[in-house]
């Protein structure tokens, strides 16, 4: 048996990968001070919506699993409402009303 091979020298190794270093503020943007403020989260009015334009899904009993699936995207739209409220990103006020936009449609 022959001795184990020896590769390259490191110094050729990293050529490819030596590129001009960016820095974060390139990706993410300038820095900018001023709050733009953001749009209020709204909940969904169906959201299986996505889920349901795929078809059903490919398991035995698959009405029986569409059911349950169901029930955790709904679930999961309602705590992400929730969560955006606690943190006062929502359309929803303290009595559970929603903006005036919302009240329109």
């Amino acid at each position: 048996m022959s001795g184990p091979r020896r590769g390259k020298k490191s110094n050729q190794r990293g050529r490819a990968s030596r590129g001009k270093a960016r820095s974060p503020r390139d990706f993410w943007g300038a820095e900018t001070t001023e709050d733009r403020g953001h749009a209020p989260i709204r909940a969904a009015q169906r959201p299986t919506a996505l889920i349901q334009s795929l078809g059903p899904p490919p398991l035995p009993n698959g009405a029986i699993a569409e059911h349950y699936f169901e029930v955790i995207y709904e679930r999961a739209a309602a705590l992400a409402i929730a969560l955006a409220a606690s943190a006062g990103l929502s359309g929803i006020d303290e009595r559970g009303q929603g903006d005036e936009d919302d009240q329109d449609r």
